[in-house]
């Protein structure tokens, strides 16, 4: 990932996770919470999103050492679960939104590659901006489908499971911040499959 396309990449990533981000602030104010929207983190404006950590330098580093995967997060999204109207339901549709939002992405994205080449509209610069567009998506979602806190896949687990899971749960997070980097250093290649299965599946095409 060298050149102008690393520069997509660093672009597609930092829009993707500003979109995941207020797709839980909108299923916040849906369920009845207005913090989001009242902190003004309801736009697409990047400053009010951007973590330096987690947004610029992580990828950054994970581009310029070539590591194979790109993966990033903004600040979280705000929101007080008191305010939600259907408790731990309404809790599940919110952990949830930006995932479902970035596979969304991925799935226009990928029906897109699938008719450039049923038109025949096959520009090379439209093709590797598509695919890295949903490439990323992909990531984003699986990454985030993961039970570590404070991962999406985690808060949606503690909102669905029966309460009798609940010392599992904080056990788990407890634990999450390590379990979470063994996963990014070693446990991706057993994920990234999957990731790879999905976007031939929208593309109909292999990276």
């Amino acid at each position: 990932m060298q050149g102008p396309l690393s520069i997509f990449y660093f672009l597609i990533l930092i829009f993707s996770i500003i979109v995941h981000e207020v797709a839980h602030g909108i299923a916040a104010e849906r369920e009845g919470d207005p913090t989001a929207r009242n902190l003004g983190r309801i736009t697409l404006n990047p400053l009010k999103h951007i973590d330096l950590f987690g947004s610029i330098i992580l990828p950054a580093l994970l581009l310029i050492t070539n590591a194979g995967f790109l993966i990033g997060w903004a600040k979280p999204v705000p929101y007080n679960p008191d305010n939600l109207k259907n408790g731990n339901r309404s809790v599940a549709k919110v952990s949830i939104a930006g995932i479902i939002v970035n596979l969304l992405i991925a799935l226009v994205f990928g029906l897109f590659i699938r008719a450039s080449f049923v038109f025949g509209f096959t520009s090379r610069a439209f093709l590797d901006i598509a695919s890295i567009t949903v490439f990323l998506n992909v990531i984003l979602a699986v990454f985030n489908a993961m039970p570590f806190a404070p991962l999406d896949g985690f808060r949606f687990l503690g909102a669905v499971l029966p309460r009798r899971f609940d010392a599992i749960m904080q056990t788990l997070e407890r634990f999450s911040l390590p379990l979470l980097l063994l996963f990014i250093v070693f446990g991706w290649k057993f994920v990234a499959p999957l990731a790879f299965w999905i976007f031939r599946m929208l593309t109909g095409i292999s990276l």
